[in-house]
């Protein structure tokens, strides 16, 4: 499998200033690749925004991966990587459709 070098919050930001500076886009600029290094931090807000949202996999993709894996690489994107502090709280509770109880 193939990493990434760059972090994700990165690339998402790039990919969100590309949709809106490209002509290949919404955008009007037919070679934005200048203006998408300059402009990507400006987006970062968004891609955050977007990791967060992506914290708990919807059905389809909890019925053919592991969730726990899953939420453990969105919380390290975002910097908070589930580790030996999480372990020891326990979970809050959960609106997840693969959630019953409390």
């Amino acid at each position: 499998m193939d990493v990434s070098k760059t972090g994700v919050i990165e690339r998402i930001a790039r990919v969100l200033a590309a949709q809106r500076l490209s002509s290949n886009a919404e955008g009007t600029e037919p070679s934005a690749a200048p203006d998408v290094d300059d402009a990507w931090p400006d987006y970062e807000d968004d891609a955050i925004a977007v990791l967060k949202t992506l914290r708990e996999p919807d059905e389809d993709m909890a019925a053919v991966g592991d969730v726990a894996v899953w939420e453990r690489m969105i919380a390290a994107a975002l910097g908070t990587p589930l580790g030996v502090a999480a372990s020891t709280e326990p979970p809050e509770p959960s609106a997840s459709v693969l959630h019953e109880g409390p």
